[in-house]
Order: structure tokens, then C-alpha cells, then sequence
């Protein structure tokens, strides 16, 4: 078993160092539940099996130890040894390395697999597509039953959760390539038509106010860069309307509003492109992200639709910036 062992730790750690090399793209979910599986598993044998097996060689030896002593209590033979015979039945008990490092992590990586899973997951924002509203280092927690819960790895959804809503910061796997994921904000859902002409946004043809507010300074190209607030309606169809969510974005006046560069995607011909823009019809299932650095953001303007399969979770609160501990809070 130690051999086996050794062979199967080998086997993680290879992994893992191929990954962070840079060698291919790596699946932590896959990881992570084979993981938990095969500590799982060392885990029972330990329980059932090992440890059982353990306690009794440990409690057979006591015994014949204790007979041994009898003997020479009663050949006269002066006592002594307790420490020795302490010493020798807790290195009988004592877990073998291979198990110390495999069914002794279970509880902690079981732990870890159901909250991240399940409950909360923690990303850090890499980009600045989300500028003003998540900067460059933050660290977020993703609620991950919000919009129901999802089995890990096939993603397959157990429970309904909340719909998702116009304007809900939300993470899913990137569609071009799942293996990655992206955060954005949802600006079109099942049903919509959402044109961004002009940098003038349109939702189900009635225009979002869109009002300026004082620049923002962009720190890492150190320029000031226009910040307006959006007030577009929420609602989880494309009749609900009613309500109405303000965020901060970004539009970089040098840039224009022709669109670049789009990829190949399902539903396509759902959307029409111009040097204005673009004006897009969401399909059944599926969402319009974008994110709020709009001339920075590569999201459904260039590569499509979100399946509603591909959704992760809500982004809820950014737990930590170590550069800027202002940025603690709840994300709007």
C-alpha cells in the first residue's frame, strides 16, 4: 500500500505541477472531487480495516507482554519496562505515513470540497473589464446555490434557486473554452433585445438613462477615463420591467463603437452588427453579459450568448484587496 500510495500522491502532484507550468488547462473542480474521493476511500479503509487491525496486534501484543510479565513476577524476577511497553503500543497504533497523508486530510479536503461546491466560492478578479465595479486584485466570493444548486464537475442543476436578473454580477464558464471562468454582468435575459449602438444601450427597444458622473482615474495607465450611471430595469424575462438597478461604467471616448473581432457562435443570427454597434435578440436559455469597463470588456458582443449551463454563481461580496482595503463590501 505505501507504494500504491506514494505512486498516487506522485500522480496529484504531477498533475498539479503540469498545470502550473503551464503545460495544460487544469480542472481544480475534477481535482478537487477526485481528491475528495480518494482520501475518502483511505479514509474507510483506515476506519473499517486499519485502524481495527491496528488496535488489535496493539492489544494482542499488551497482552502477551503482560503474560511475559506475570511469568517473572512469579519466578521472583524484579518488574520494570511500563514506559517501554507504553512506548511500543502507541508506535503499533501509530497511522503509517501513506495514511497520515491521505485519510488524515479527508476531513479537511471534504470540508473545503462541500463549501466550495455548494456554498461559496472565492475567485480573484484578474482584468479590468469590471472597472468601476471590480478592480484589478480583488478577491470575491461567489454564492454558488443562489441560482440552485449544481452537482460539481457535470455542473447538472439539483434545485431551482432564484432566476437570474438584468444586472446581477454573475460568474459562468467561458463559452469559447468552459475550463475558464469569466465574471460579467447580466444585461439581457431569455427573450430580450438588446441593442448597444452608439455606446447607447437599449433594452427591448426603450433607451437605459444614462448619466455622466465625474471621471474616473484609471490607475494602472494613470489617465482619467468618462464615468457615467446606468438605470437600466431588472427582471428575470423580458416583460419585467417594473424596477430599475443604477450602476457605474466606463466609456473610453477614444475607442469607437464598431465591434472587432467577433468570433463564430451559436445564435449568431441572432445578432446584427454594424459600425454602430450591435443589436442582439437573446435566445431561450441563454444570457447577454457585459462588463462595465464597455470599451475594455471582451464579453457577448464578441463571443455570444451564455447558456444557462454554463452559469457558476452570483458574485456577492468582495472579502479582500490587499492593495486597497477600501474595496472590502458588498458588490452592487
Amino acid at each position: 500500500m505505501a507504494a500504491f500510495t506514494a505512486f498516487v500522491l506522485a500522480a496529484f502532484v504531477s498533475y498539479a505541477a503540469a498545470w502550473f507550468l503551464g503545460f495544460y488547462e487544469g480542472n481544480f473542480a475534477l481535482l478537487l472531487f477526485t481528491a475528495t474521493v480518494v482520501t475518502g476511500l483511505y479514509w474507510l479503509a483506515e476506519r473499517f480495516y486499519f485502524l481495527p487491525k491496528r488496535n488489535a496486534m496493539a492489544a494482542d501484543w499488551v497482552h502477551q507482554a503482560q503474560q511475559r510479565q506475570q511469568e517473572r513476577a512469579n519466578l521472583g524476577i524484579a518488574q520494570g519496562g511500563d514506559a517501554d511497553m507504553v512506548a511500543t503500543r502507541e508506535r503499533l497504533l501509530m497511522q503509517p505515513w501513506w495514511l497520515d497523508w491521505t485519510a488524515g486530510l479527508f476531513p479537511v479536503i471534504a470540508v473545503v470540497f462541500v463549501l466550495r461546491s455548494f456554498l461559496f466560492e472565492p475567485f480573484k478578479i484578474p482584468s479590468g473589464s469590471m472597472i468601476p465595479t471590480l478592480w484589478v486584485g480583488d478577491l470575491i466570493l461567489v454564492n454558488k446555490f443562489h441560482y440552485g444548486v449544481r452537482l460539481p464537475v457535470i455542473n447538472t442543476k439539483l434545485t431551482a434557486g432564484e432566476p437570474v436578473r438584468r444586472g446581477d454580477v454573475m460568474v459562468f464558464r467561458y463559452p469559447p473554452k468552459p475550463s475558464l471562468d469569466y465574471i460579467k454582468r447580466v444585461i439581457g435575459v431569455p427573450g430580450d433585445e438588446v441593442s448597444y449602438l452608439n455606446k447607447q444601450l437599449r433594452i427591448n427597444g426603450q433607451a437605459v438613462d444614462k448619466v455622466s458622473l465625474p471621471d474616473f482615474f484609471e490607475e494602472d495607465s494613470l489617465s482619467y477615463i468618462k464615468q457615467f450611471q446606468e438605470t437600466f430595469p431588472v427582471g428575470a424575462t423580458a416583460t419585467e420591467m417594473s424596477s430599475t438597478k443604477s450602476v457605474r461604467l466606463l466609456n473610453n471616448a477614444e475607442r469607437p463603437a464598431f465591434i472587432a473581432g467577433t468570433d463564430d457562435f451559436g445564435f449568431k443570427d441572432q445578432c446584427q452588427y454594424s459600425v454602430e454597434g450591435v443589436v442582439c435578440k437573446v435566445p431561450q436559455g441563454h444570457y447577454f453579459m457585459m462588463g462595465d469597463n464597455r470599451d475594455n470588456s471582451l464579453d457577448s458582443r464578441y463571443w455570444g450568448f451564455v447558456p444557462e449551463a454554463n452559469i457558476v454563481g452570483k458574485a456577492v461580496m468582495v472579502w479582500m484587496n490587499f492593495s486597497n482595503l477600501k474595496r472590502i463590501g458588498v458588490i452592487d
